[in-house]
């Protein structure tokens, strides 16, 4: 018994070496963890349990059989996070550079639906060449059974993707299905086709950085939700936003104790909204202010920046934050933030998150290149993301609220639970500009001062109509508030939606304009 322990002994220090000394070094000098020091960053200490650290690739062509490593460049397991558990694996570059062969993607999917069936998210931490050529097809179908689990397994548990070196070609689009990727500064690259192909193709001269870092993904392409200084940022960063989220659908989010927001900073917000309609703020300020002290997360910073999602507590409890940004192209609503709002409502109401929603927004983006590119159907998956969710809905007008974008922006009109004004609140089908220059503009013609008479009947417009009484009246909007009232009211209306029920009609699953 003796010999057979030190052999085990033996095969577990062989595995956990991965591709050998000389192999880590190189990781290290290329300024990136290997996959389990990744693994003691992300859980908690001491809590990982590693799973099929004996399997070996079983290809014999291309001289594979001469060279058999254990765990085959993909560690799996599970592991806690602040005591919760998760599912992960990491991909290790040490071992045939983390190219993907059939074991490898069996290890994958063990782990997905282990994680499925438990209830629990999973993690994938992300550095691989690709799939292995020596295997052909039958990587090709790893891969293809990867993302049929990634599919089946969205909407029931969080799924969270890191990128922390090469993820190209078909290994892309698994973490483009799951619901956050983070992604490393300059170590880490996706892309569907590398810079010498571009060139090849197009004729186009690119860095690997420009084509595909993490910089890019998170400010052009909006397929990075996080983009961080390094490897241990991303890390911690998971952690932080799996404190945010339930174990699964059918799991409540976490109650944190709560930390109070002080009496000053609410009373701040009395005079934070400019007297001109036309002058920026910051949303982040109310967001903050408003929210339990230093817990708002942001998602997609550094992407459509006109709209502002992430999430925050208020009162301890979770919530997901959806913000136009005023300080941003005047917090106007365009294809890009859209589309980015509308896929993170549908992650909170996938995942049991109250929404709550802060809008300004003097409407949707005009223009030949957005009508192009289709802001009549991108506009609508947000309409149509917030009008599907069934998680207690709350909305504050701070300031605009114009046109087909206040319809939108979690209105009554779709199920809007409990929709909140300030008196700064001008909700009318345009600005009193626009309106006026419309409805008055044979009577502007025809007077002897058209430009005082213009003047004139803006202010008159504005004081008849851009303001949120007319809606009150007809109880669109169940409150007009004083803006230090905000958090209280908030925190008593999530009380009170705490045991909402409410449901889609039947379906296999509805239409998003896609």
């Amino acid at each position: 018994m003796t010999t057979a322990i030190k052999h085990l002994e033996d095969m577990r220090a062989k595995a956990q070496m991965g591709g050998g000394a000389e192999r880590i070094q190189k990781q290290h000098d290329k300024g990136k963890l290997t996959a389990r020091e990744r693994l003691d960053i992300l859980l908690d200490k001491c809590s990982f349990t590693e799973l099929d650290m004996f399997v070996q690739h079983r290809s014999n062509d291309f001289g594979l059989e001469k060279n058999r490593i254990l765990t085959d460049g993909v560690v799996t397991g599970y592991g806690t996070i602040d005591g919760r558990q998760v599912m992960v694996f990491s991909q290790d570059f040490t071992v045939f550079g983390g190219s993907l062969s059939e074991a490898f993607a069996e290890k994958i999917c063990k782990v997905m639906d282990m994680a499925l069936k438990i209830g629990i998210p999973i993690i994938g931490l992300n550095d691989s060449g690709g799939a292995r050529i020596q295997e052909g097809v039958v990587s090709l179908g790893g891969y293809a059974d990867i993302f049929l689990k990634n599919t089946l397994a969205s909407g029931v548990i969080p799924q969270i993707s890191a990128i922390l070196g090469p993820c190209a070609g078909g290994a892309v689009y698994s973490p483009a299905i799951t619901d956050f990727v983070f992604m490393a500064k300059n170590t880490s690259h996706m892309f569907v086709t590398g810079p010498n192909v571009v060139k090849t193709v197009t004729h186009e001269e690119v860095s690997m950085e420009e084509l595909g870092g993490a910089d890019t993904h998170a400010s052009k392409s909006g397929v990075a939700h996080f983009a961080c200084a390094n490897e241990v940022e991303v890390l911690q960063n998971i952690r932080k936003l799996i404190s945010y989220l339930p174990l699964n659908n059918l799991d409540d989010p976490p109650v944190c104790e709560q930390s109070s927001s002080s009496n000053i900073a609410q009373e701040e917000l009395d005079a934070l909204v400019p007297e001109n309609p036309n002058k920026p703020y910051d949303m982040h300020r109310v967001i903050n202010i408003i929210s339990d002290k230093d817990t708002f997360f942001e998602v997609h910073a550094d992407f459509a920046e006109n709209i502002i999602v992430g999430f925050a507590r208020m009162g301890g409890k979770s919530v997901g934050i959806v913000a136009n940004q005023p300080a941003h192209l005047a917090g106007v609503l365009d294809i890009d933030s859209s589309v980015k709002g509308a896929r993170f409502v549908r992650f909170c109401d996938a995942f049991n998150i109250p929404l709550i929603t802060f809008e300004d927004v003097p409407g949707f983006l005009p223009g030949t290149e957005q009508e192009w590119r289709g802001i009549i159907k991108n506009g609508a998956k947000l309409l149509y993301a917030f009008a599907e969710a069934t998680v207690p809905k709350l909305t504050v007008i701070t300031r605009k609220a114009y046109g087909g974008a206040y319809d939108v922006m979690s209105s009554k009109h779709i199920r809007g639970d409990l929709n909140f004004a300030w008196p700064s609140a001008e909700i009318a089908v345009m600005g009193p500009k626009g309106a006026v220059e419309i409805i008055f503009k044979n009577q502007i013609a025809k007077a002897k001062d058209p430009q005082k008479e213009t003047e004139r009947l803006i202010n008159e417009y504005r004081e008849k109509f851009a303001n949120p009484y007319v809606a009150a009246e007809r109880g669109y909007i169940d409150d007009v508030i004083k803006p230090h009232e905000t958090r209280s009211k908030l925190i008593t209306g999530l009380k009170l939606l705490k045991t909402k029920v409410d449901s889609n009609p039947k379906k296999k699953h509805g239409n998003i304009p896609l």
